[in-house]
């Protein structure tokens, strides 16, 4: 398999943050558990109403979103890299009394796993730059979609991987149509600086070009585009809490985020 040592290598620093991430602040875990909900106003105001509609959350960790979607009422099924997220976010499944499913296999390689079309296909914060080639994840997306559905991201902007995070002070370092693969090698985790880990990572960056031409040749329509100033998450040096609660730059110099609605088409 291209990429075969890359993947693993995400895969097993996934598998050791999943116990971290569950005993962090972050993903406040008890409080899901008693009825918080772990999904943003970005993707909420995007996506409204879901309940009675089939729904895949692409690269959804231990599950937290999949399962947030779920007690709204959507049918949902989760796909992620990491074995022991999976196994995590069916044992939440079970305590939860939710319906929904997971399967543990690279996204890329959904349409092997699942036969199922959705209503929805959704991803959010921090998926698509763990993949090599956004071609095929279009493809998959297009595949799995039924013909009328809608397909969601949230994700970081591409200007903010522009930037080594590893090294103290931000240093812009990489380019805007980086085209190698990014190894990044550093203590902790996003959830929780200080623990007693190594990640190692392989990321590759890809621009807003790429990320909605891929979707065009997929055979999707772009609804909506666009690029917020706020996080909900602060999880890069020296961001501001906003009125709203939200995190910014300081000087506003680039989005952190962007938001993309898109639709399959309808065969004739």
């Amino acid at each position: 398999m291209k990429f075969e040592k890359e993947f693993n290598t995400n895969k097993e620093t996934w598998n050791q943050k999943v116990d971290l991430h569950a005993k962090s602040d972050f993903y406040f875990l008890e409080d899901f558990k008693a009825g918080k909900s772990s999904l943003n106003g970005y993707e909420l105001d995007a996506l409204g109403d879901v309940s009675g509609k089939s729904l895949l959350h692409l690269q959804c960790h231990f599950g937290q979103d999949t399962l947030s979607w779920s007690r709204m009422g959507a049918k949902c099924t989760g796909v992620d890299i990491s074995d022991k997220a999976i196994k995590l976010a069916q044992e939440l499944n079970k305590d939860l009394k939710q319906d929904a499913s997971f399967v543990c296999c690279n996204v890329l390689d959904a349409s092997q796993h699942i036969s199922e079309t959705f209503d929805i296909v959704f991803t959010s914060y921090g998926t698509i730059g763990w993949l090599p080639d956004l071609k095929p994840w279009a493809q998959m997306i297009g595949e799995r979609l039924k013909d009328g559905g809608a397909f969601y991201i949230v994700d970081f902007h591409p200007i903010v991987w522009m930037f080594d995070y590893t090294t103290g002070a931000p240093l812009m370092k990489y380019a805007y149509h980086e085209k190698d693969a990014i190894y990044e090698e550093y203590s902790g985790t996003y959830a929780d600086e200080k623990a007693n880990m190594v990640s190692k990572e392989y990321g590759w960056n890809h621009s807003m070009s790429e990320v909605i031409q891929s979707l065009i040749d997929a055979g999707l329509t772009i609804d909506s585009f666009s690029e917020p100033d706020a996080s909900p998450y602060d999880v890069f040096p020296d961001l501001v809490k906003n009125d709203a609660g939200m995190f910014e730059l300081k000087d506003k110099l680039y989005p952190l985020l962007f938001e993309i609605k898109a639709t399959k088409k309808v065969a004739r």
